[in-house]
Parts: structure tokens; C-alpha cells; sequence
């Protein structure tokens, strides 16, 4: 908009340009250019990732050089691609005559920004895809675990076919008909013995510890259905009651550290957008510069 004065000193109306700032041609044009290239370089990734991945023992790289790996590599394409859009959208817009030249830069800027926003939107399924399988592979180890750890207990409750209040209830129901450690053996037969020491389980499992008593009528039942000596059988249940609780520590320690590692990949992922955001404005301030310059020594007669 501008302002002029008439001859008689009084100040004209403003005028307003009819031509609108933001050319959409070189936005979508950069956009696409964006696009195919991510495109290229994400299968040459891929082609090249599973170079680094093998059947055989031994000649397969490690998971977390391979997922250290990609994340460079998803970087890098990102990055690539924003700089090529932006000076693309750069280089194909037309002179912005009579305009300042700190509104061109401007303009060249948002221009490429807005290139490298479309072309983000249309890979976001790709850039999502990566993400969710990152961080996925922690809560998958978590689910192989916890699964490791109530297996016997998963096992009683499908065959009882009842929800976690009757289970709880069959427990207590256990301990009050529960016999004395030397008619253990005679009162049960196998099948009752295993679910009555799934449900035992099952409630240590619930409430984070197994009550002495119940490692001693777990010791008990141990003894009369393997042969061991008392204090065998005490010390087999110790042992496999230990094994339980590495268990439930390693499936803490896996779901910890796959919440570290998908905090970690979102703050860089969104690191790595911000960064190729400015990347594609100033390659768009920088193919505009060009621009410009290669028309006005077209322009400029030469002496």
C-alpha cells in the first residue's frame, strides 16, 4: 500500500496492490519436489537397512545400532528434502517489484516455510509410522515379559473362566479350608494342587509379596509332589519366587526404557522439524536472492 500527494497538498487515497503477496505455483511446486525426494531417499534407506539386517547368526548389526541408524538417516532426509523445496520455491516465484527489499526476504521466507509445512503434512504418515514402531518396540518387550511373568497365573484364570474379585475370593476361600503341612499331600491330587498354587501365585503377583505361610504350604505341596526334602522344596520355591521377581524387575526396567526412549525420539523429532523448517525458509530466501540477481543482470544493460 501506498501513499501519494495530489498538487494541491492534500494526501491522496491509499493505494492497495491487487496482486496478493503469497504465490501458491512455487509453494506447491517446492512441496512436491519435497515430497518425491523424501520419497527417493526414505526407499534408498530402507534398500540400505536391509543390507544391515541378516537370518544368519552373527551378521546381523545390533537393534540399537540399526535404530540409531535410521533416526540419522530419517534426519538427514528430512533435512535434504527441506533444503531442496525451499530454494525450489525460491527460484520459481516471480519478481515482487516496487517492494522493499527486507519485505522480499520476508516473503521468501514464509514462502518457504509454507513449502516445507505441505510437504511435512503429506510425509507425516511416514515420519508417524517411524515413530509409533520406536516407540512400540519397548511396550512389545514390556507385553513379552509381563506375559513371561503371568503365564501360570493367565493360565488358572482361563481355565477358571472368572474375574479377578472370584480369584481373590478363591484364595481367601483356600486358606480358610487350607489342611495342615503333613496331610497336604493326601487331601489334593494334582490338577486341584496346581490351581491352588496358581492362585497363590496369582495373589502375591497382586499384592507385590507371598506371605510366609503360603511359601512354607507352597514348600509343603512342592515336597509331596516331587519327592524333595522340606527344605529342598523351601528352597526350590525361594529360587523360582526369585526368578518371578527378576522377572517383574526386568519388565519394569524394559517399560522404563521405552519411555526414555520415546521421550528421546519425540523431543528430537520435533528438534528436527524445527530445524528443517528454518532450513527450507532460508533456502527459499537464498533460491529468491538468485533469482533476482540472475534477472537484473538480465535487465541492467551492460556498458
Amino acid at each position: 500500500m501506498s501513499v501519494s500527494m495530489t498538487g494541491s497538498g492534500e494526501i491522496a487515497a491509499p493505494v492497495e496492490s491487487s496482486k496478493s503477496a503469497m504465490t501458491w505455483g512455487p509453494i506447491f511446486g517446492g512441496a512436491a519436489a519435497a515430497v518425491g525426494v523424501t520419497l527417493i531417499l526414505l526407499l534408498l534407506g530402507s534398500g540400505l537397512g536391509l543390507t544391515m539386517v541378516s537370518p544368519w547368526s552373527g551378521q546381523s548389526s545390533s537393534l540399537g545400532t540399526i535404530g540409531v541408524t535410521a533416526a540419522i538417516w530419517l534426519v538427514l532426509v528430512q533435512w535434504l528434502s527441506s533444503a531442496l523445496g525451499g530454494y525450489i520455491t525460491g527460484r520459481l516465484r516471480t519478481k515482487w517489484a516496487a517492494v522493499h527489499t527486507d519485505e522480499v526476504f520476508f516473503r521468501d521466507t514464509a514462502h518457504g516455510f509454507l513449502s516445507w509445512a505441505l510437504a511435512t503434512v503429506f510425509v507425516a504418515g511416514f515420519l508417524a509410522s517411524s515413530l509409533t514402531s520406536l516407540a512400540g518396540a519397548g511396550a512389545q518387550a514390556v507385553g513379552s515379559a509381563a506375559q513371561a511373568v503371568g503365564s501360570t497365573a493367565s493360565t488358572a484364570a482361563a481355565s477358571s473362566a472368572t474375574s479377578p474379585v472370584d480369584l481373590s475370593t478363591s484364595y481367601f476361600t483356600d486358606a480358610l479350608l487350607r489342611p495342615d503341612q503333613a496331610r497336604a499331600a493326601a487331601t489334593s491330587n494334582d490338577a486341584a494342587a496346581t490351581s491352588e498354587v496358581s492362585r497363590i501365585l496369582l495373589n502375591g503377583a497382586a499384592e507385590g509379596q507371598i506371605p510366609d505361610d503360603d511359601k512354607a504350604y507352597l514348600a509343603t505341596i512342592v515336597s509331596s509332589r516331587t519327592g524333595l526334602s522340606e527344605a529342598d522344596a523351601r528352597t526350590r520355591v525361594d529360587t523360582v519366587l526369585k526368578r518371578i521377581d527378576d522377572a517383574k524387575v526386568a519388565a519394569q526396567k524394559a517399560a522404563d526404557e521405552a519411555r526414555k526412549a520415546a521421550s528421546t525420539t519425540a523431543l528430537l523429532g520435533s528438534l528436527s522439524l524445527l530445524i528443517g523448517a528454518f532450513i527450507a525458509s532460508a533456502a527459499a530466501a537464498f533460491g529468491g536472492s538468485q533469482r533476482d540477481e540472475e534477472e537484473d543482470l538480465l535487465v541492467t544493460p551492460r556498458l
